[in-house]
């Protein structure tokens, strides 16, 4: 069974950078086209980025120009470069499949203050 291990967030002042892992087993990695998702507090979920097999990326229009998502095959990694950073960027942030059907991880909390 596929587990996702997200690590890498914390406390940032607005304008500051985080970046995110998250570290995937149980899965050929390297097959899967991978997205990072976020969750506010009384929201739903929603797609942030995803980045295809073969390295091809899209990000949704709230992120773009200041978030960067990659990937290492040889070590089972996707990353979350995350610049400029805003309040409303605050959210637990998970990774995932593209198409969401991995089972969720715990997420990794990011906290933009004002």
């Amino acid at each position: 069974q596929a587990q996702l291990v997200e690590s890498g967030g914390g406390l940032v002042q607005a304008g500051g950078s985080l970046r995110l892992s998250c570290l995937a087993s149980g899965l050929i990695f390297r097959l899967n086209a991978m997205a990072w998702y976020r969750q506010a507090p009384g929201k739903q979920r929603e797609l942030v980025a995803d980045i295809s097999t073969g390295g091809f990326t899209h990000y949704v229009d709230f992120v773009k120009g200041r978030f960067a998502i990659s990937r290492d095959n040889a070590k089972n990694t996707v990353y979350l470069q995350m610049n400029s950073l805003k309040p409303e960027d605050t959210a637990v942030y998970y990774c995932n499949s593209r198409d969401a059907t991995l089972s969720w991880g715990q997420g990794t909390q990011v906290t933009v203050s004002s």
